[in-house]
Order: C-alpha cells, then sequence, then structure tokens
C-alpha cells in the first residue's frame, strides 16, 4: 500500500511545480512585455525585425521544416526562389507575433482599420435571412486579426480554439481575442455551443481553421494539397451540412505591413445538397489558390505534413 502513496505524492508535487512554473512563466513574459505593448506599432517594428534575424540566421527558427514544405509544395521552383519566399515568410511572420499582441492596446478604431472587411454585407445578408455560417480560412495573414469583425456585423461570432497548457496564458489569449466581442469556445464543445445557439434562433458565425494537423488517430479524409498528401479535418463540413448552415471562405490580402483585407467568398448556401468531402475540397482550393498567388504569409513552420499516408497493399 506504500508504493501508490509514493506514487500520489510524486504526482503532487509535479502538479503544484508544473502550475508554479506556468504562473512565474506567464507573469514574467507579461511583466516584460506590458511597457513594450503600449509602444505604437511602428516602434514595435523594430522588435519584429530583431526577431526576425534572430529566427532566420541565428541559427534560425524551425528552418528545416520551413524548406521541406516549401520545396514539396513548389517543386518547380529554385532553391533561390525557395530562399526568398522563406525569408519573406519569417519576416511576415514576426509581424504577425507582434501585430497579434499588439491588439492588447489597440483601440476598435484601429483594429477596423488594419484589419478591413471587404464585403461584410454578404454576412449581413444572410443574417436578414436568419442563416447561421460556418467561416473557414487558413493560418494565412494575420488571422488573430480577425477577431475585429464583430465590429462590423451584426451577428454573434464565435472562435473555435484549442486551450493552451498554460492556464494563465491561455486566459490572456482568450481575453485578447474577446476584447471587440468575439466569443472563445473551446473546440471539444464546438457543436454543443454551436447547436444551443441555433436552438435559441440567434444566429452565428463560426470560425474555423481549414489546414490545421488532425490527429493521426482522427484521420478520417486524405486530400492533395500544395502537391501532397495531406490529411485534412471535417469539422466544418459536417456540421454545416448537420445544422444546414451557410459556408464562406474567408480571403485574406496584405495591403502592406500591418494593414490586411479580408474578402468574404461564399462555398455554398445549400451545404445539405453537397457530396461528401465536396465543400472541403471547395473551401481548400480556395486555400491552395491564396497560398500560391503570395506564398510568404502561410505558416510554414506549421508541421503540417508530419503524417504520412499509409501505402496501400497490392
Amino acid at each position: 500500500m506504500v508504493a501508490p502513496q509514493v506514487e500520489t505524492e510524486k504526482e503532487y508535487v509535479m502538479i503544484n511545480f508544473r502550475s508554479i512554473t506556468h504562473f512565474a512563466g506567464f507573469y514574467i513574459f507579461y511583466g516584460l512585455s506590458w511597457p513594450l505593448l503600449r509602444l505604437p506599432l511602428n516602434i514595435l517594428y523594430l522588435l519584429s525585425d530583431l526577431f526576425f534575424i534572430l529566427s532566420f540566421y541565428f541559427p534560425g527558427y524551425r528552418k528545416k521544416v520551413v524548406f521541406n514544405n516549401l520545396h514539396n509544395s513548389f517543386p518547380e521552383k529554385t532553391d533561390k526562389e525557395i530562399r526568398k519566399i522563406a525569408r519573406a515568410f519569417y519576416q511576415h511572420m514576426c509581424d504577425s507575433l507582434i501585430e497579434s499582441f499588439a491588439a492588447v492596446n489597440m483601440s476598435k478604431e484601429q483594429i477596423s482599420r488594419r484589419c478591413v472587411w471587404k464585403n461584410p454585407e454578404i454576412l449581413e445578408n444572410y443574417f436578414l435571412k436568419g442563416r447561421s455560417v460556418i467561416s473557414v480560412f487558413g493560418h494565412y495573414g494575420n488571422w488573430e486579426w480577425f477577431s475585429g469583425l464583430p465590429l462590423y456585423t451584426n451577428y454573434t461570432v464565435l472562435a473555435l480554439y484549442r486551450p493552451l497548457r498554460n492556464s494563465h496564458f491561455d486566459r490572456f489569449m482568450k481575453s485578447l481575442r474577446q476584447k471587440y466581442g468575439l466569443k472563445a469556445i473551446p473546440v471539444r464543445r464546438g457543436y454543443q455551443v454551436i447547436r444551443e445557439y441555433q436552438r435559441k434562433r440567434v444566429p452565428t458565425v463560426t470560425y474555423f481553421l481549414s489546414d490545421q494537423r488532425p490527429a493521426r488517430d482522427k484521420i478520417g479524409y486524405w486530400t492533395r494539397f500544395l502537391n501532397q498528401d495531406t490529411p485534412v479535418m471535417l469539422g466544418a463540413e459536417r456540421i454545416a451540412r448537420r445544422l444546414n448552415q451557410v459556408v464562406v471562405f474567408f480571403s485574406v490580402n496584405k495591403l502592406k505591413r500591418g494593414y490586411y483585407e479580408v474578402e468574404i467568398i461564399p462555398v455554398t448556401e445549400q451545404p445539405q445538397s453537397t457530396a461528401d468531402y465536396e465543400i472541403t475540397g471547395m473551401h481548400l482550393r480556395l486555400l491552395e489558390e491564396q497560398i500560391t498567388r503570395n506564398p510568404e504569409y502561410w505558416l510554414w513552420s506549421h508541421k503540417r505534413w508530419k503524417h504520412k499516408k499509409p501505402k496501400v497493399k497490392q
């Protein structure tokens, strides 16, 4: 009976040690970043330039992943072209990191000016019809600034997210995303919350990131994406079809440093009339076209192709 007691005590110590380190880590970060985040964004971009040098040159952040992803996605491009895209990607990645945290001190007017929604009337037309909407997009541009959409629409805007292990950082990021009226919902409760709003006849727009890597044991569908066999998540399609919600795609255009424009592209208004995987195929093609036009703004450091498609036995 002694061994289980010792194990329980060890677990208790580990849990408390983890809680202390999470607490300390967050407040060290917050204490150091708080005065910086109060600076104008144009000044913070100097910090982004420093991060770029460190992440791309000394010794570099996930460079092997980035270059492998680029070479496999664009086999027709030369090494020089790939390096040019990679360099531009690292510059954008550092900018978007700074921009996301800078939203802590951004007013509604500032976020509306920096992330402009080109055609929000599309959503309003659906709202007047009482239709809820599933919106899909990728890790492209600065998706964190999509939190400003509630300033443009009468919809209740929901964003599904995976909670962070550090509960202090998780609360910080959740409050940042909800600053302009968006409601952040843990992904495990996503369908339940969406269905409850629909039951109450409250029209919603729900955010789905379409390019996340599914867990190996959750892979239900493979497709070709950026010249590679790619496992994809089917949540957006399944919920849209089950609840008969309109599907749209958010297409992002980076106008210049710190300024983005989002175009809302309808995918389907009749999801229950589509075939299996048809919706997924349509929104992935839109994302692929967007990445191909300006590849430097996608998240190439993501281990998107970690899982390999099993070979079919002959």
